[in-house]
């Protein structure tokens, strides 16, 4: 069995930012849906975890635009390439290949998420908590 599982981990996957941590927490509960889902109920499920992941990287792309993030042309580069690996597993999913998606979904993504947490996500907010505390520091230097 993997190292890495559809379980919310808090001491690995908290990163300290209510809005990501919830995005994140979301994730992971769909993931565990879909390996325990019956065949019958998958293919929706895939399909709500395809649009929840595009909503979830838009978020994100987002905030780094805003905070004008020097990580973006990477973490977003990386987000492209999972949000296609989905789409066209999603398209596999309505040819009929269910194993190999099931496969997916139960050693690739757990995988590919906890990793890419660890790497990039965990960058991102230690770059948005600097600049939040940045901006109070300037703040309260004001007269």
């Amino acid at each position: 069995m993997s190292k890495h599982q559809a379980m919310w981990d808090g001491s690995r996957h908290t990163l300290g930012m209510d809005e990501m941590d919830n995005t994140h927490r979301e994730f992971i509960a769909q993931v565990a849906a879909l390996i325990a889902a019956s065949n019958a109920e998958f293919p929706a499920l895939f399909q709500a975890l395809v649009s929840h992941t595009r909503e979830h990287f838009t978020a994100e792309g987002q905030l780094m635009r805003a905070s004008k993030y020097k990580g973006l042309p990477e973490h977003e580069s990386e987000h492209h390439r999972v949000l296609g690996e989905l789409q066209q597993l999603n398209r596999t999913l309505k040819r009929g290949h269910l194993p190999l998606v099931r496969a997916y979904v139960k050693e690739g993504l757990p995988e590919w998420f906890d990793t890419h947490l660890a790497m990039m996500d965990a960058a991102l907010v230690m770059h948005l908590k600097k600049q939040q505390t940045g901006i109070t520091d300037r703040s309260s230097a004001l007269p």
